[in-house]
């Protein structure tokens, strides 16, 4: 986002074209694993459909918010240079620099998800219990287990 217009310049096209490869990657790779692997892990048995939907829904929410937020905050701050129909934004190097800060925010968060800690999900929802010996028993599940649970 800083050297935003050395990067708009044609004779540095391939080295935007490698930038642009990379941030599609890292946006793919990290994100994506702690929205569709993460919730799977740490939501409760009995919720973790639920749970994992609204959570999926949150963030495709949360998306269309930053696309179209993104689209008018890219504006030019010169009303003669917007798009037709929008209103003057920020920039282009502002929202790019803003939306790095949010993505940082959002790193750091990531870092307050809770951690399955390498145990099954049996181990997670207590499902399984370990005896003396080692050797671990599968709990009989009461009836109180098989109750739906109203959201």
């Amino acid at each position: 986002a800083i050297p935003y217009h050395h990067w708009t310049l044609s004779e540095n096209r391939i080295g935007f074209v490698v930038m642009y490869s990379l941030t599609f990657f890292f946006a793919n790779f990290g994100p994506n694993a702690t929205t569709f692997i993460i919730p799977a892990e740490i939501f409760p048995a009995r919720l973790r459909s639920t749970c994992h939907g609204i959570s999926a829904a949150a963030g495709k929410a949360g998306a269309i918010v930053g696309a179209f937020g993104f689209l008018y905050a890219a504006q030019s701050t010169n009303p003669a240079k917007t798009d037709a129909g929008y209103p003057t934004g920020i920039g282009m190097r502002n929202s790019l620099i803003a939306l790095g800060c949010i993505n940082f925010f959002g790193m750091l968060f990531t870092f307050l998800v809770p951690e399955s800690k390498g145990k099954s999900l049996e181990e997670l929802t207590g499902e399984i219990d370990e005896e003396e010996n080692g050797q671990t028993v599968e709990l009989p599940v009461s009836s109180s287990t098989s109750r739906t649970f109203p959201v």
